[in-house]
């Protein structure tokens, strides 16, 4: 008797699903920013995205950026204050 191969049909990879703190809009993880709150204080840009401490993800486009700074979305997320160097860095990596 023939043994019959079988293939298994294998799932693509789902991408992790984040929220942008700024729109609130849903993104794919790789299409965000993620800014991580250190232990030592103070926030971070997390450009791993595997970085310990809390998390919050921002889009990297302009108007986001605005918007989170305008609105406080990253202190508040991110329970900390965030330094003017991070929403400069935040403003290159849009550029």
């Amino acid at each position: 008797m023939r043994r019959e191969m079988f293939r298994v049909a294998l799932k693509p990879r789902s991408e992790p699903v984040r929220t942008c703190v700024a729109c609130r809009v849903e993104a794919g993880k790789r299409a965000l920013v993620r800014i991580v709150r250190r232990a030592g204080g103070g926030a971070a840009i997390d450009r791993t995205g595997h970085a310990a401490g809390r998390g919050a993800y921002l889009h990297a486009d302009a108007a986001c950026i605005e918007i989170a700074r305008k609105r406080k979305a990253l202190e508040r997320a991110l329970k900390t204050t965030v330094t003017q160097n991070i929403w400069d860095d935040l403003i290159k990596t849009n550029t």
